[in-house]
């Protein structure tokens, strides 16, 4: 059962911003120290995920954990540098292994299969430089909704490994991938998609840092077409070539869409000629998703040419259409869901820019490779 001590949290105010670390060295001395710091929010996040699996799926801790090793295999085939965090991360915080893979294998141990109504689970974009108030600036971001206590587990980390790019990430204490940037400009953000053909695989979360791996949407791209996918997962991605696209993916496809007028958008329902026939939300879900998207497609139509840091902000904060809001307040769902964190970024010039949400309630802080400081906007 969970510690009472730790999920006592929920009800705690939530924190002005997210705290921010940086981890250097080979992957597992970066986990181990990613571990050793957020011992105390990881421990949460673990217990907080097994009674979600508990009491939302009926899967069992010890179904849950012996089901981790088969994913396992997947990470070290093609990704060993990630298992090396988690092990890292395992050892930081006094967890067993199967308790770090577990944090990183929530979604795809929950069986969302079996319970297509799902949940309102994020808000997509990108602009390009046409699109932009400045004709230069490039943005990538998102809403992201979670259960509410994400709010609480929220953590920005900057992970600079001797053998690769450096990644500046907003992610859930445990988690080594979410969404984020690199140092070499490419910038990869996520969605939910609702799709029943779910197997053992590579899992979803890993997909970001996977492409963060690579300098352009074409590289990423072709690396997370490649990889044994686990589930559905959605990626919208800008490097610092100017190129932007959206990968809709499920475990045997994917899909590509592309600008329009120097903008993307995506939601939580696929979009593409391909996939669009995939569709498993129920009615409710899937016209939730697509007030979502046409909301966020109307609002940087609309403001088309004059898209800057402020202009999004405001985007992001639209309360418009509540229950179907861009930005998800308590008591808006059905369920527990709510905006607990929205991220604008620059990966050009290496910035996020982050509130903890519900983002109309809080201010946005911008966090930058190589440097602990973060001011207020």
């Amino acid at each position: 059962m969970p510690d009472p001590a730790r999920t006592s949290t929920r009800s705690q105010q939530v924190p002005a911003e997210f705290p921010r670390y940086r981890f250097s060295g080979t992957h597992r001395e970066i986990g181990r120290q990613y571990g050793e710091a957020c011992t105390e929010a990881i421990a949460l996040h673990l217990d907080l995920a097994l009674e979600r699996l508990s009491t939302g799926s009926q899967v069992s801790r010890q179904d849950a954990l012996d089901a981790t090793a088969r994913y396992r295999d997947f990470v070290v085939e093609h990704a060993w540098f990630l298992d090396e965090e988690i092990r890292g991360v395992a050892d930081g915080a006094g967890l067993s292994l199967p308790e770090a893979y577990l944090l990183q294998l929530r979604a795809e141990l929950q069986r969302p299969a079996l319970d297509p109504s799902g949940s309102a689970e994020c808000t997509t974009f990108a602009v390009l430089p046409e699109a932009a108030a400045d004709g230069t600036t490039s943005l990538i971001g998102q809403n992201a909704d979670l259960p509410a206590f994400y709010a609480h587990l929220g953590v920005v980390i900057e992970v600079v490994p001797d053998d690769g790019p450096a990644c500046l990430m907003l992610t859930p204490a445990g988690q080594v991938s979410y969404i984020g940037i690199n140092d070499r400009g490419l910038g990869v953000f996520a969605n939910f998609l609702h799709y029943d053909g779910w197997r053992t695989g590579f899992p979803r979360y890993l997909l970001t840092r996977l492409a963060l791996q690579h300098d352009t949407v074409a590289e990423a791209t072709a690396a997370v077409q490649a990889v044994p996918r686990a589930s559905s997962r959605n990626l919208i991605m800008l490097d610092a070539t100017g190129v932007a696209a959206d990968i809709e993916t499920i475990p045997s496809e994917t899909a590509s869409l592309h600008p329009h007028d120097g903008l993307l958008a995506h939601s939580n329902h696929f979009l593409s000629d391909e996939l669009r026939e995939e569709e498993r939300q129920r009615p409710l879900r899937l016209a939730n998703s697509q007030h979502r998207y046409h909301r966020m497609d109307e609002l940087l139509r609309r403001h088309h040419g004059s898209l800057d840091m402020p202009t999004m902000q405001r985007i992001l904060r639209d309360r418009g259409n509540v229950p179907n809001a861009l930005c998800i307040a308590p008591g808006d769902e059905e369920d527990d869901n709510i905006t607990f964190a929205s991220v604008i970024a620059q990966p050009t010039i290496g910035r996020l820019t982050v509130a903890v949400g519900p983002p109309h309630e809080h201010d946005y802080i911008s966090y930058e490779f190589e440097d602990a400081t973060a001011d207020v906007h």
